[in-house]
Formats: structure tokens, sequence, C-alpha cells
């Protein structure tokens, strides 16, 4: 309920006073045409008017009984007529004023309940505020300079000019020897409440920066408890991140969007950075929607870039980079998709330096490779054009990269085998692409590239060997 302004108070105030007032005026003007006095029966005139005309008018009328002050005699009793049309006036308008003071306490006290939660957020704004400069306090680091002369050795060299003095001048007269003793007294104890009072300014100097000091250790230790949770609660989202990856098409959606959900928390840590960028990743896969694929891999490229700019030594951001570029090279023109392979090229040889021994790295720059010894007469022709020196690969250099996955990771993936094989049979080696044909069906599908590589593989089985 909205908090009541001023002139709804106003009005209810102003209602209830002409309430009150109506009643009273009610109650005079009928003592006033009807003015009562003792009788022999205690009645008043205008009942003994009602008792003539047969009681003709006492339906209309309301006997009201009251009682008459002490002064007044024995007890007399009185009465008053209201009809009731001024009775049912009268009701309606109390009525009307105790349902208003009721609405008006019922606002007050939620006005009083909003007031005291408002203050209660106030303090907890203003303690929260008060903690945080204190911490931010006892995070500096204040060096305690003490410049502090050598009390002992000024007392040591003036008592060794005085011992000269004396030792020397043996013909000063007692009353000299008394005032230089008295000065020399003097001064010794000058010295010693002036070395009292600085070891006392020392003392507290040395407990200030001690308390200090202990301070700043357990504000380290709670900073290191405080990053120690928060480092595990990460690894543990990692972790499902990870095992909803590997997972069906639910549980990628699944892992993206419990991603999506800790990004504000995580969203400087690198490791979280590339697994929500590869998510955008397997979104692209799963969705069958041409619009939503696109729209997936052009989100995915701009987290991608926006990690990469915090920070470029991590090989997967790079390694899923190149991977998003290509996915959204699909959607565009043969022109997009040149300058989209140059990109992909300069990012996994990036990845490749910052992790030599990442498998998936070299199976990326495989595929590179093999699709740019297999593009088409007009595609070259484009990027001799566009550029000055188009991309060049072999199926050789294809090879290459994808026996290195399997030497780093044997079975990586059944599409990286159907490609060996098939860099073989482009090479004329068929007993070598059999070879790999057989070990790539030994190995299960994974990914939905592997679903293209089974349909592959089932294709080349019919391979002769020499």
């Amino acid at each position: 309920m909205a908090r009541p302004g001023p002139a709804r108070l106003a009005l209810v105030l102003a209602l209830g006073a002409a309430a009150g007032l109506g009643l009273l005026y009610a109650l005079r003007r009928q003592r006033r045409n009807r003015p009562w006095r003792s009788g022999s029966a205690g009645k008043c005139p205008g009942q003994r008017a009602e008792n003539a005309a047969g009681g003709s008018r006492r339906r209309d009328c309301v006997l009201i009984r009251t009682q008459a002050p002490v002064e007044a005699g024995d007890g007399v009793a009185c009465t008053s007529l209201l009809t009731r049309i001024e009775q049912v006036e009268v009701l309606s308008r109390l009525d009307f004023v105790l349902k208003n003071i009721e609405e008006l306490r019922q606002e007050v006290e939620e006005l009083r309940n909003s007031l005291q939660g408002l203050a209660s957020e106030i303090v907890g704004e203003v303690k929260s505020h008060l903690e945080e400069a204190q911490k931010v306090t006892r995070r500096k680091r204040y060096v305690f300079s003490r410049e502090r002369s050598d009390s002992t050795g000024s007392s040591s060299i003036y008592f060794t000019a005085s011992s000269g003095a004396i030792n020397t001048d043996d013909a000063e007269s007692e009353g000299g020897y008394s005032t230089a003793n008295a000065e020399s007294d003097y001064d010794r104890e000058s010295e010693r409440e002036s070395e009292e009072g600085e070891d006392e300014v020392s003392c507290e100097t040395v407990r200030t920066a001690r308390k200090d000091s202990l301070d700043l250790v357990n504000e380290d230790e709670t900073t290191l408890i405080l990053d120690s949770t928060v480092e595990e609660e990460l690894e543990q989202l990692l972790q499902q991140a990870d095992q909803l990856h590997d997972g069906n098409e639910q549980e990628k959606r699944e892992g993206f969007q419990l991603l999506l959900n800790s990004k504000l928390a995580y969203k400087d840590h690198k490791s979280f950075l590339w697994r929500l960028i590869r998510a955008y990743s397997d979104l692209y896969d799963i969705t069958e929607d041409a619009d939503e694929k696109k729209s997936y891999a052009s989100d995915g490229k701009e987290e991608a870039e926006a990690a990469i700019q915090k920070g470029d030594q991590s090989s997967e951001c790079h390694q899923w980079y190149a991977i998003l570029c290509g996915q959204l090279s699909e959607h565009e023109n043969i022109q997009k998709r040149i300058q989209t392979g140059f990109i992909f090229k300069e990012h996994i040889d990036k990845a490749i330096s910052l992790k030599p021994d990442d498998p998936r790295s070299y199976y990326l720059l495989g595929r590179w490779c093999y699709q740019v010894s297999h593009l088409g007469w007009l595609e070259k022709k484009t990027a001799s054009a566009l550029f000055e020196t188009p991309p060049n690969a072999t199926v050789q250099d294809a090879l290459q990269n994808f026996l290195k996955v399997e030497e780093l990771n044997p079975g990586f993936s059944k599409a990286g085998r159907v490609y060996i094989a098939k860099c073989y049979r482009d090479l004329g080696n068929n007993s070598a692409a059999t070879h790999w044909l057989n070990l790539a069906s030994e190995l299960p599908v994974i990914t939905k590239e592997d679903e293209e590589s089974k349909r592959e593989l089932e294709d080349m089985q019919a391979i002769p060997e020499e």
C-alpha cells in the first residue's frame, strides 16, 4: 500500500471532525426544540405528546435516555428523540470515520516497518563501507623511520672532556669546582630525562609497528583463505563444465548456461573464459537453425577477442577463437572465408607456440592444411587476386600434423584417423589408408564431426590395396 500523503491525512481528520460536529449539532437541536424538565412521572413533554398522538410517531423516533447530573435532583431521567434518518446519517459518518482511522493506522504501521527496513539497509551499507575502508587502510604498509642520536656516545664524549678539564686544572678553587660539578650534574640529569622520553617514544613506535604488522599478517592470511576458497569453487565449476561438455546435447546446453551465469564472478580467470568460448562453439554445433548458429559463432568470437585482449598467453583462448572464426566463415562469402583462413592460421600457430604438446592445435592445423590443399579453382583465383601471398599448404603438410596428433595422443579422435586415411589415399598409398581406416573404426563416435567422419569411413572402406 502506498504511503499516506499529507492531503489524505488532512481529509481523514476533516471527515472525523465533521462527523463529530454533526452529532453534536443534532443533539443540541433536539434539546432546543424539546426542553425537558422534571415531572411527576419523570417524562419529557415530547414523550407525553407522543402518547397523546396514539404512538403515530413512535416508529420514526428513537429514545435516547440519559442520566441527569446529580446537582439537578434525585436522578431525574430524560429522553431525547432522534429520527431514524438522523440516526442512520450519524452512524454512517461514524463508520466512515472508523474505517478511515483503521486504514490510516495500517498505513502508518506499514510506513513504520518500511522506515525500519530502510534504516537497516542504510546501517548495513555503512558497515560494509567502513569494513572496506578498514581493509584498504590495513593494506597500506607504512615505513616507520626513527632518527635517534646515540645518547650513550654523547655522554661519553661529554664526560671525557669534563674529566680532562678536572684533571688538568688542579689550581681551581673549591667554589669553581662545585659550580662545574653542579652544572655537570644538571646536564647529566637533562640527558637522562631526554633519553628516557626518547626510549618511551621508541617503545611506543615499536609497539605500534608490531601491532600494524600483526594486523597486516592477519589480513594477508584472511586474503589467502578467501583466495583459496574462490579457487576451490572455480575448480569445482570447471570440472562440472568439462563433464557437461563431454555429455549429450542437453548437457552441453546446461554447461553453457552454467558458465554464462558465472561470468561476472570469474570473468578475469583465463581457465574460465576459454571454457565459456568453447561452450559457444558447442551450441553452434548442436543448433540446427542457421541464424542461431551464426549468432552463437559471432557472440563466441566476441568473447574470445575480449579474453585475448585481457591477456594473449592462453593457448586455449587462441585455439577456440580460431575455431569460432572458422565456424562464422561458413556463413560468409568467399572473400571473407579466405581472410578468415589467414586469421585461423595465425591463432593456431600462436596456440602451438604457447602449448606445443596440445594435440587439438595440431589437429586443427592439419585440417587447415588439408582444406587449403583442396581449394577449388575459383577460390585459388580469388585468393591470388585479393592477397599478395595467398594461403598455401599441401596434403603432406596436413598428414604431418595429423600424425603429430597421434604421436601426442594416440586415438585422439575418430575424425583425425579418417583424415590420415584420406591423406594417404590422396598420396596414393592405399594400404596405409586402409590401415588407418581400420584404426578409425575402432574408436567411438563422440562429436558431431566424428559422425560425419563415420559416413566418410564407410564410403572409403572399398579402397583396394595395392
